[in-house]
């Protein structure tokens, strides 16, 4: 109750700021992230569950992300609010994009990850790892050198299909190569996962037990060691993580969006009416941070700018 106290003191202390929106920890480097006017505002609501929220640069920028009960991947534009990008999605959840600018997406119900061309085709990417079906991939992060990077719990299998892998595991996928090699067999659910700017560490988020993000050095021959806690996260589990230019992690929780140094220190707290499942940073600046939360979809704009 104390810390809650102190939290909410800051919040209000720091300028004006609206404190029912805001859990402050350290004030100072809250401030560089969160300025003064900053606001959450509600940009469309009345969807069934969102995630994988995704900028794309192209077009003026827009953002996608997946209603997954819906099989949709919706899209977002200052200029003209909500529209869908794509009625039958497979129950798309994770979205990202590559240097070449196409959507890499994790599909739940096909079990397997695409790429969206430019002339709007569909590419399988992977669909399986040693002759097994994954069991539903999650989310994704592309790598600089254009390696894909996912997640694969059990949460999307459909019900009528068996789980066909011993494991949950964190993939890496060359699409050079072709090859896809396991590296991350110890998490009980890996969800959501970001890169390090250096990107020498990449941060896993497991969302089982315990509920925690994990932090592996990235090796140069791609890869992992370590897996060391990073944070833990104290309201619901953690899906969604991305990092800013500076390196403090931002996670999704129950309450919010769990800001924390480079060190895992916990920052601070923005405040969402919904639980939030993921979030990314976009904008022409970066500065804008999107958040799916639930049924609806928010906005922040921040000082800080995404990686």
């Amino acid at each position: 109750m104390r810390l809650l106290v102190i939290a909410c003191f800051f919040a209000i202390a720091v300028s004006g700021r609206a404190a029912e929106q805001f859990e402050v920890v350290d004030k100072d480097e809250f401030a560089k992230i969160v300025g003064p006017d900053a606001k959450v505002e509600k940009l469309a609501g009345d969807m069934k569950f969102l995630e994988g929220p995704c900028w794309m640069s192209d077009a003026g920028g827009y953002l996608l992300f997946s209603d997954i009960p819906q099989s949709q991947i919706r899209k977002w534009t200052e200029k003209d609010g909500l529209t869908t990008f794509r009625d039958q999605s497979n129950g798309t959840n994770g979205n990202t994009r590559d240097a070449e600018g196409r959507l890499i997406s994790c599909e739940h119900t096909s079990r397997r990850v695409t790429r969206t061309e430019k002339d709007g085709t569909i590419t399988v990417l992977a669909d399986k790892f040693e002759g097994k079906r994954f069991n539903s991939p999650n989310d994704v992060v592309v790598k600089s050198d254009g390696t894909i990077w996912f997640t694969d719990p059990p949460y999307g299998t459909p019900k009528d299909q068996k789980k066909e892998l011993d494991k949950n595991y964190v993939f890496r996928f060359d699409p050079k190569t072709k090859e896809i090699k396991a590296v991350v067999a110890d998490c009980n659910m890996p969800n959501g996962l970001a890169f390090s700017p250096d990107e020498k560490v990449l941060y896993v988020a497991d969302s089982g037990t315990p509920r925690h993000i994990r932090a592996f050095t990235v090796n140069a021959d791609g890869a992992l060691s370590g897996g060391d806690e990073f944070c833990k996260i104290d309201k619901g589990a953690p899906d969604g993580v991305r990092v800013d230019a500076a390196g403090r992690v931002f996670s999704s929780a129950a309450d919010g969006v769990q800001i924390f140094s480079d060190k895992g220190k916990l920052i601070g707290r923005i405040l969402v009416a919904e639980s939030p499942a993921n979030l990314n940073f976009g904008g022409s600046d970066k500065k804008e941070l999107y958040i799916t939360a639930r049924t609806s979809l928010y906005r922040i704009k921040l000082l800080a700018a995404g990686k």
